[in-house]
């Protein structure tokens, strides 16, 4: 029997989350130096050295790698929910420049100079945004004091080799290597900016209300359903995934494609794929092969010019009955419909030809597959999607996590979810098992029966904190369940999701109910983080492993379905 909940936060935390929130309550801009000693003192995990006068080179690496690469030019921030809503306020987002980011999709613009518009779809982007800016800032600082008290000639630093620059900051080689990595394409421009001058940063938060994040995300579902109308109208299957998995296993373009694909990857050879391509082929390995072509697919479609590649993936993948809408009503969260009468079974991974394919033939079933929100906006982005559906036969939440007791590429089945947000535990029957998922998987481990957590930023943790969860057994930390628990939640009960509360959803939900995450990170391991390891490659095993039981599960239900039909 679970216990009452712990504190949704630490005191520190609190402290710091409360104060960049009044300070953001102003109409005008609001100095990041303001956020800076209460991010020092909440002690983040991922900000282990924010109090030390070296350089915490791993926090600036994470930090720079969610802010576009333009970032050293911005000095000035603006929050916004809408264009509209910004070029009221005075700036004419419309004609700056888009500009991406390595580690978020949040939609940014740029006008070229100091200042960077910032859209933002829930409470969520704020809890991820400030601390994030904040120590970027924290950081930079001690940077430009080692390389201002180093007596090198700023512009000769981009040119010097890594031990001279190491001496200079007072670094390993290896942190010289991990600054290269976070300054990315922009490492001359990026550390003559930090050699010339402090950071001084300031934000202007426009509008934030609850009432203005329900209606961006029903301007995106609106956008939705206008694109096919014809289709909203049927039985839904939901899944919150990514843009690539299940069009990857049910399209089916990537063995269509192979040998283009395995001949792309032995001419480039990506990581040192070229040679695995041939190894996985010649022993028809088929739990790696897949995994290969469905990575190579998506840079084979880059190298080809002008997005021809790109058209040629959604040509395929309309003629069986999937549709793709990117930046619905310029919200940068893709949907999917697959219809699953129309999906060719000839084209779809191997591994999910279960006995009665034919029987799709007669459903009348969509799947809606959007490009997982962060945050908060998951909650606003799914209530308005059950209130636009007539039938649910099932929901199925796909994301990453940080774990506690794993390991980076391992995939975890949860059965509890404690929300940050709401203070509320919620337990439910979940509908994916160890047993779907081991069997795709060759190299990783798949923990069911877990607990998850769900947190409001990744650095508004500390350890202390964690602490008390991991004796709990909470060993999942990610940002999207719990959100999407208390959406789910208003689907059944007659009023809004409680507030620190045992919320029981395994009698509650009409539908099927699937949650499962895979493994990016580590926070407290000493061999790997997030903070130095991108999956790459390594991470295609986990995902596709988790879309394909997602995917089996919803064929399975709904073959068993179209067979009773008379």
């Amino acid at each position: 029997m679970d216990r009452q909940p712990p504190r949704t936060t630490s005191n520190e935390i609190d402290l710091y989350i409360r104060t960049y929130y009044s300070l953001l309550r102003s109409s005008g801009d609001v100095r990041v130096r303001g956020f800076e000693e209460a991010h020092l003192y909440s002690a983040s995990s991922l900000h282990a050295g924010a109090l030390a006068p070296e350089p915490d080179l791993a926090a600036f690496a994470y930090s720079a790698a969610r802010l576009p690469a333009c970032f050293h030019h911005v000095r000035r921030m603006v929050l916004g929910q809408s264009i509209a809503q910004l070029t009221r306020a005075g700036f004419p987002v419309e004609t700056w420049a888009s500009v991406r980011t390595r580690g978020r999709r949040r939609p940014l613009r740029w006008d070229g100079g100091s200042t960077l518009a910032v859209f933002v779809a829930s409470a969520s982007d704020i809890d991820d945004l400030v601390p994030i800016v904040t120590a970027y800032q924290i950081e930079w600082n001690k940077l430009h004091l080692r390389l201002a008290g180093s007596g090198l000639d700023p512009a000769s630093l981009p040119g010097l080799d890594d031990v001279t620059l190491s001496g200079a900051l007072g670094t390993d080689a290896d942190g010289v290597r991990v600054l290269r990595a976070a300054l990315g394409g922009s490492w001359a421009e990026g550390l003559a900016a930090i050699a010339a001058g402090e950071l001084d940063l300031t934000i202007r938060l426009l509008d934030g209300s609850f009432r203005e994040y329900q209606r961006s995300a029903k301007t995106w579902w609106d956008a939705i359903q206008e694109a096919r109308p014809e289709l909203m109208r049927r039985p839904v299957y939901f899944v919150s995934s990514n843009t690539h998995s299940l069009a990857n296993l049910l399209g089916g373009y990537a063995f269509a494609h192979q040998e283009a694909i395995a001949g792309f990857l032995r001419t480039t050879n990506p990581e040192g794929l070229g040679q695995r391509i041939d190894d996985a082929l010649a022993r028809n390995d088929e739990l790696v092969v897949p995994n290969l072509l469905y990575y190579g697919l998506r840079l084979y479609m880059t190298a080809a010019p002008g997005g021809q590649r790109v058209a040629e993936v959604q040509a395929h993948d309309a003629r069986v009955g999937i549709t793709t809408i990117e930046s619905p009503a310029r919200i940068d969260v893709a949907a999917q419909v697959f219809e699953l009468a129309r999906l060719d079974p000839r084209h779809m991974d191997p591994r999910l030809r279960v006995p009665g394919l034919e029987q799709l033939a007669r459903s009348n079933a969509v799947i809606v597959n959007i490009d997982y929100p962060l945050g908060m906006a998951a909650y606003h982005h799914l209530a308005a999607v059950t209130s636009g559906l007539d039938e649910i036969r099932g929901m199925y939440i796909m994301g990453k996590a940080a774990t506690l007791n794993a390991r980076v590429g391992d995939v975890m089945i949860s059965k509890a979810v404690h929300d940050e947000h709401s203070g509320n535990t919620y337990l439910l029957r979940n509908a994916l098992h160890a047993r779907d998922v081991q069997p795709l998987m060759k190299y990783g481990t798949v923990l069911d029966n877990q607990k998850a957590l769900t947190v409001r930023s990744a650095f508004l943790q500390n350890r202390s904190y964690m602490d008390v969860f991991y004796r709990e057994g909470y060993t999942v930390m990610e940002m999207e369940a719990g959100p999407y628990l208390s959406a789910i939640h208003e689907t059944a009960a007659p009023q809004r999701h409680p507030k620190g509360e045992i919320v029981n959803l395994a009698d509650g939900v009409a539908f099927d109910l699937g949650l499962v995450h895979y493994a990016s990170d580590t926070p407290y391991s000493r061999r790997q983080s997030l903070l130095s390891k991108s999956m790459s490659f390594f991470g295609m095993e986990s995902t596709y492993a988790c879309a394909l039981a997602i995917a089996r599960r919803i064929l399975r239900l709904e073959i068993e379905r179209a067979g009773t039909i008379t």
